[in-house]
């Protein structure tokens, strides 16, 4: 794959808009790994190469375990996602998809069970933002494979 746009290409003033949003997700109080769980998912299901890279590295340095990253496509099987887990990866699935599937009332009450209102709209917008990232590093053509996990957590 080949860059097809550099970053230093488009204005800084959308960087940073891009940039302080994800200052918010860090900060709203929804695990980061749950985040990283999120991102990593979303970017699955967009294959997203870039995204892949970046956040199996951050979700690795903020303590996620291989085996939960290496099998996250298949969450459902799997018996070591919590339930809060399940039903966030569930809802960033829909959204994903949004328009083959259907978000209904069923999945809002079980958002509801673990999830306070302001933690849904959170997640809500962390689902959107990568679904955002993941389109723009596939338009730019962000070559994967080289992305280092800055050392904050």
């Amino acid at each position: 794959m080949k860059e097809r746009i550099k970053f230093s290409e488009i204005s800084t003033e959308l960087i940073n808009l891009l940039m302080q949003t994800e200052g918010y997700i860090k900060k709203c109080g929804i695990p980061i790994q749950l985040i990283e769980l999120i991102k990593f998912r979303v970017s699955q299901i967009n294959n997203c190469a870039y995204c892949l890279d970046m956040h199996f590295k951050e979700a690795i340095h903020h303590g996620e375990s291989e085996i939960r990253l290496y099998s996250l496509s298949a969450w459902k099987e799997c018996s070591y996602y919590t339930n809060k887990e399940r039903v966030a990866l569930e809802f960033a699935e829909t959204l994903t998809l949004i328009s083959r599937r259907d978000f209904n009332n069923e999945q809002f009450l079980e958002l509801r069970a673990h999830f306070s209102t302001q933690e849904i709209a959170d997640l809500t917008l962390i689902i959107n933002q990568i679904n955002l990232w993941n389109r723009y590093m596939k338009v730019l053509g962000t070559v994967p494979g080289n992305y280092k996990v800055l050392q904050e957590s």
